[in-house]
């Protein structure tokens, strides 16, 4: 449930604030009348990635079970493709967002109505085609359904209500900070989750080494105890992991986590012009 709600807030908070951005700056320059576009590209991207979700779960269901296991590993290696990326672009887009949404709102306002509902749509429909399959991948993974999606739903609803809390100028956090520790969280959530579709794969016969452990700690970690459970929901730890998912988790986690919390590079100072007379005399 903590990697669920994790996820969900994470994805949900980076929608809550374009679209808290978009009507805060409607309002304050005078387009409230504007604001239906904005709700109905909202919707629409709701309704997409429900849908999503929904079109994952039937189309896993009637396959047989080495093809459930390919289609479940190959979206879980997807998945995590989507979410690393997500993170890396959330950590540059962090300190320029709001401005760079006011310049796209001005445009969208002198073109029409429907490129702020295509705004919307696309800024929350992103998130939520992100959630969907990434929420879809932990599923199958922790092989539970009602915890996860808890989770993920009150993660859901926190980013909501920060994102109420930021429009009503309530709140002041560093979001360059928040979204650096929760993306370092997430890797590791990804991480998990690229081993176990790694596993997935090696059960269709994909990959090889289904067979070749690298470490049994069943009888020190049951699958079925409270911790064994916590740490399968929140790392995606298996007691029995192979080779091949210990290799992968860690050439994922070290050279993403490395990138991912280097210093952020600083632009550099433009040079000093010279004085005009200077100029003149060379």
């Amino acid at each position: 449930m903590l990697a669920n709600y994790l996820i969900g807030l994470r994805e949900g908070l980076e929608a809550a604030l374009v679209v808290s951005i978009l009507v805060a700056y409607l309002v304050k320059t005078g387009h409230a009348d504007r604001l239906r576009g904005v709700w109905v590209g909202i919707l629409a991207a709701v309704a997409l990635s429900v849908g999503f979700g929904a079109l994952l779960s039937f189309t896993s269901s009637n396959l047989s079970f080495e093809a459930q296991e390919a289609f479940g590993g190959s979206l879980s290696i997807i998945a995590v493709g989507f979410v690393t990326w997500m993170i890396f672009w959330m950590r540059r887009a962090a300190r320029t967002l709001s401005s760079e949404l006011r310049g796209r709102v001005d445009t969208a306002v002198a073109t029409g109505g429907w490129v702020l509902a295509l705004t919307a749509f696309l800024a929350v429909g992103r998130e939520g085609l992100e959630t969907s399959l990434f929420l879809w991948s932990a599923v199958q993974s922790t092989g539970q359904s009602t915890q996860p999606l808890v989770g993920a739903a009150l993660g859901l609803l926190t980013a909501v209500l920060l994102g109420w809390l930021f429009y009503r100028g309530a709140v002041r956090i560093n979001l360059g900070k928040f979204f650096r520790w929760t993306g370092a969280l997430l890797v590791i959530v990804a991480a998990g989750v690229l081993a176990y579709g790694v596993h997935d794969l090696q059960e269709a016969g994909i990959l090889p080494g289904l067979n070749t452990l690298a470490f049994d700690i069943s009888s020190a970690v049951p699958a079925d105890s409270w911790y064994g459970t916590l740490l399968r929901g929140t790392i995606n730890l298996t007691p029995q992991t192979t080779v091949l998912q210990a290799v992968v988790w860690v050439l994922y986690v070290v050279p993403v986590l490395a990138l991912f919390l280097r210093p952020a590079r600083r632009p550099a100072a433009a040079p000093a012009a010279a004085p005009v007379g200077a100029a003149a005399r060379d």
